[in-house]
C-alpha cells in the first residue's frame, strides 16, 4: 500500500453512531436482530468495516448470565468477606464462584481475576441495568465467541464484513474513575504494533503497541452512559485489518504484570 494513502486512511474522520431504540433484552434474543430491526427503524445501515461495539450486559442478558440471589447459598468465606465489606454475603458467592483467585481486597473492594483471566471489580457481576431487585448478570462465559456469533449474525442480515467489540467497564490500577475496555473481539486484532516504524522525526518505535479495541471502547462509552439505553454503537471510519483477533491478547501475562 501506498504509505501516504495509509496514512490518510489513518487521518479520515471517524464517526461514532448510537443504536437507539434496542428494547429491554431477554435470554434467548436474537440480537443481531434486535440490532436490525433498531437500525432499520434508525435509517441507519451497517457497512463494510464498520466496528459494531455491543455493552457486555445485552450479551449477558441474552445468553441467559443471570442469577437470582434468592437461590444463592453463601459460603462461609462470603460470609466471612461480606461481613467486612457491609455487603451482601450471597453476592459475594456469587463474585467468588466467577472468579479464578482474589487478586486485592479490602473494607470496600473485591479485586478478583475472572475464568477468563481479566482483572476486575467483582469478577464483572453486576446489578445495574438488571431488572429485579435480587437479580444480577455475569459476564458472557466466553466473550470472544460470542463476539464471533454476533459478527457472523450481522453478517447473515447486512451481508456486510464487520468487526465487532464486547465491552465492559473496568477501573485500573494507576488512574482514578472507569472506562469501557474490550473483553470481546471478533473480526479485528485488538492490539496495534507500531514497532519497527518511525516517528515524524525519523526515529525508530521500539515500544508502541496500542489498545485499538480498548480505544475504540472507551470511544463508546462516552456513548453508551449507564442510564442512556443505548447498548449499542457502530465506529465508522477507523482502517482496521479484517482479521481473527481475540481479547485476550489484551490481557498481560501474570509474569508481566507488576501491579500483581
Amino acid at each position: 500500500m501506498n504509505p501516504k494513502k495509509h496514512q490518510d486512511i489513518h487521518l479520515a474522520d471517524i464517526q461514532l453512531t448510537a443504536v437507539r431504540g434496542i428494547p429491554e433484552v431477554r435470554p434467548g434474543d436474537d440480537l443481531g436482530w434486535l440490532i436490525a430491526q433498531a437500525t432499520e427503524t434508525q435509517g441507519f445501515a451497517l457497512a463494510d468495516g464498520d466496528v459494531v461495539v455491543v455493552a457486555q450486559k445485552i450479551v449477558s442478558k441474552a445468553e441467559g448470565r443471570l442469577v437470582n440471589l434468592e437461590s444463592v447459598t453463601p459460603s462461609a468465606l462470603a460470609v466471612e468477606i461480606a461481613a467486612k465489606q457491609h455487603r451482601d454475603p450471597r453476592l459475594v458467592e456469587v463474585v467468588l464462584g466467577e472468579s479464578a483467585s482474589i487478586i486485592r481486597m479490602d473494607d470496600h473492594v473485591l479485586v478478583t481475576e475472572t475464568k477468563h483471566g481479566f482483572i476486575c471489580a467483582n469478577a464483572g457481576v453486576d446489578r445495574s441495568n438488571v431488572a429485579g431487585k435480587d437479580w444480577v448478570a455475569l459476564l458472557p462465559v466466553a466473550p470472544d465467541d460470542s463476539a464471533l456469533l454476533l459478527k457472523t449474525r450481522l453478517a447473515e442480515l447486512f451481508k456486510v464484513n464487520v468487526a465487532v467489540i464486547i465491552t465492559d467497564t473496568f477501573g485500573r490500577p494507576w488512574r482514578e474513575g472507569l472506562t469501557n475496555v474490550a473483553i470481546g473481539v471478533a473480526g479485528m486484532k485488538p492490539l496495534k504494533d507500531f514497532r519497527g516504524e518511525r516517528d515524524d522525526h525519523g526515529k525508530e518505535l521500539s515500544a508502541t503497541v496500542l489498545a485499538v479495541a480498548d480505544e475504540i471502547a472507551a470511544s463508546t462509552g462516552l456513548l453508551m452512559r449507564k442510564a442512556s439505553r443505548i447498548p449499542v454503537v457502530v465506529v465508522r471510519g477507523f482502517y482496521f485489518e479484517h482479521s481473527d483477533g481475540s481479547a485476550k491478547e489484551l490481557v498481560r501475562a501474570k509474569e508481566r504484570d507488576l501491579f500483581r
